[in-house]
């Protein structure tokens, strides 16, 4: 399966604009314990903080985010690449924003 980012991005991010809460999100690769999702989210909207699977990476494939813990943040731009911490983390749009989060679940 050949998926192109380029395109899954421009399409979450107009869904997203045109969406209540400002963000599109679509599964692009299950296998078993690993998964990849494209996120887009509109400058300003966020995802609360939520736990951490046992295992991940955000890679900003469009605009800028900002990683979010209780202790730190880290504002991330186009082209980054992090490991997610494995501790309770939220993700905030600085400009609309397309990320794909990979993780791994038990």
């Amino acid at each position: 399966m050949n998926l192109d980012l380029t395109a899954l991005a421009d399409e979450h991010l107009t869904a997203a604009r045109s969406a209540p809460h400002g963000r599109s999100a679509h599964l692009v690769l299950h296998d078993g314990v690993l998964r990849q999702t494209v996120i887009a989210l509109i400058a300003g909207t966020a995802l609360d903080e939520h736990n951490a699977p046992p295992a991940a990476s955000l890679q900003v494939l469009r605009g800028r985010v900002r990683l979010t813990a209780p202790e730190w943040e880290a504002e991330l731009a186009a082209g980054t690449l992090r490991m997610i911490p494995k501790e309770r983390h939220g993700l905030a749009a600085v400009d609309d924003s397309v990320v794909l989060l990979t993780a791994v679940n038990d």
